[in-house]
């Protein structure tokens, strides 16, 4: 499960860019905030150095935090095709991968469509 986790985690890291990691922070921040400060807290955020201590960290997280870091990418995931059809030209940050994703709702995968909505219902 550990491996598994790692390789999601990975995943994780390389599609932070994605919509799913835009469009869901605050339920890894919550499930996080005590891993960051605990491991991270002297890093300041920006450039990805949050990200990359986090990265470094990973097999040291608490599960929950893990699970949420998983759960945030899965969309990302499902949606790399359609992010790269729809959205190749946005620079990532500041939610604009999200936003432009939602733009492009009616138009996207049912996979997407149905990770973004399992995505949705898990941050209620």
């Amino acid at each position: 499960m550990r491996t598994l986790g790692f390789i999601a985690a990975l995943a994780a890291a390389a599609l932070m860019a994605a919509s799913a990691a835009e469009a869901a922070p605050s339920a890894v921040a919550r499930a996080c905030a005590k891993d960051v400060k605990s491991f991270c807290g002297d890093v300041k955020s920006g450039g990805g150095k949050l990200k990359a201590c986090m990265k470094e960290h990973y097999p040291d997280l608490s599960e929950d935090c893990q699970i949420a870091i998983v759960k945030a990418a899965a969309p990302g995931r499902a949606c790399k095709a359609d992010i790269k059809k729809f959205c190749s030209d946005v620079k990532p940050g500041k939610n604009r991968i999200a936003e432009c994703v939602k733009s492009h709702a009616a138009d996207l995968s049912d996979s997407c469509k149905e990770a973004l909505a399992k995505s949705e219902a898990g941050n209620k």
